[in-house]
């Protein structure tokens, strides 16, 4: 059976792109600890991050910090946070976060009914930011 990430990199289930490639897709989350809040997916399903091979934990953290870049610029915030937590869903993801301090990793203060105006503007301004970096896997709108 096919993981929650694996129906939203596949169109099944909705999902807010800011990157795609044949490795790895980024997306933003749906309980989101800030704004900006994204997930970058590779698309292999793999539980555990440790066991990744080399190749896709090295891209993955490349995507990271190229969309970490984009929200940095988006969401003018001094530090971007990165966590692989894993209990969430059984398939590998990085949670790249725009954070002022510490304690806007706090996994307790998510927001479990975030706007979905507010989410969709996250997105294109990460995307947009993306662009303007001249980044070629700049999601489209979907």
């Amino acid at each position: 059976m096919s993981t929650l990430f694996t129906r939203i990199i596949d169109g099944e289930l909705p999902g807010r792109f800011v990157w795609r490639d044949t490795v790895a897709v980024s997306f933003l989350t749906i309980a989101p600890l800030q704004p900006g809040h994204a997930l970058v997916v590779p698309r292999v399903e793999v539980d555990n991050w440790l066991d990744l091979d080399d190749a896709t934990i090295t891209h993955l953290v490349g995507v990271a910090r190229t969309i970490g870049r984009a929200q940095q610029a988006a969401f003018d915030c001094p530090r971007i946070g990165l966590v692989i937590a894993g209990l969430e869903v059984p398939h590998v993801h990085l949670h790249s976060i725009p954070i002022r301090s510490e304690s806007d990793l706090a996994f307790a203060n998510a927001d479990p009914s975030p706007d979905p105006t507010a989410l969709d503007e996250a997105a294109e301004a990460i995307r947009a930011a993306l662009r303007t970096m001249g980044v070629a896997e700049a999601a489209d709108r979907r």
